[in-house]
């Protein structure tokens, strides 16, 4: 996915059994045929999509929500916590998609992509949320997940802990790199305080392995790295 003047791989979430098909987030604007492709290949009915958890409100986890709510083929229930539901909605404007925030990073895009940035900042794709989730909130799908407020890189920044196979779903609390988990990525976290201090909960977490927004899927060392990353959260407070 070309983003910035750069490129970079995501990695939406599909969860699914007889009853459910979840998406977690929806990448960017014009991933739809991606993320159909993948469900493809993975078996995943895309055709029975009937949520959408989104992580926070950035523009890589919700530019392609619209997009896929109006491929679907029945109802989709949108599920984002309260405190970015507003940012997801349009209400407001996406924390880091300011002009401020990005009026540097633009000066170095050529003008043809310089032009379609501001073009999307001018009009942030929204979609209507449906319910709002809390922290500890205990969702009956796919055998169980656990919602998990990781605030931080926003301040309304989920988690997901997948009870059937003792997944985590990081949203951006987490990346990885060659196969390794980081804490978030301060450049695009703005309250680093606050994030590295919900990296505890992810700790206390059962968990054999993670699947980050940024990075893919970890399988080594990933309770052992949880709490490495969370004590120096906590040292750093």
């Amino acid at each position: 996915m070309a983003f910035m003047g750069g490129r970079t791989t995501i990695h939406p979430t599909l969860i699914w059994d007889s009853s459910d098909v979840i998406l977690v987030d929806a990448g960017m604007p014009g991933n739809l045929e991606a993320i159909r492709e993948e469900a493809r290949r993975a078996g995943a009915p895309f055709d029975r999509l009937n949520r959408i958890i989104v992580t926070h409100q950035d523009i890589d986890h919700i530019g392609g929500l619209p997009e896929v709510l109006r491929a679907a083929q029945g109802a989709v229930e949108v599920l984002a916590h309260e405190a970015d539901k507003p940012y997801i909605e349009g209400a407001k404007p996406p924390i880091k998609m300011n002009p401020e925030r990005m009026a540097e990073r633009l000066k170095q895009l050529p003008e043809e992509q310089r032009a379609k940035v501001e073009a999307m900042m001018a009009q942030p794709p929204r979609a209507h949320v449906d319910r709002t989730l809390g922290d500890g909130e205990e969702l009956p799908y796919c055998g169980g997940i656990l919602v998990v407020h990781t605030p931080g890189h926003t301040p309304g920044h989920i988690s997901l802990y997948l009870r059937r196979g003792k997944v985590l779903v990081t949203g951006d609390a987490l990346v990885s790199e060659d196969g390794e988990l980081q804490g978030p990525r301060p450049g695009a976290t703005p309250d680093m305080a606050t994030a590295m201090a919900s990296l505890a909960k992810l700790a206390g977490l059962d968990v054999d392995a993670a699947i980050t927004y940024h990075g893919g899927v970890v399988t080594r060392n990933v309770r052992s790295r949880l709490a490495e990353l969370a004590a120096g959260g906590r040292a750093r407070g």
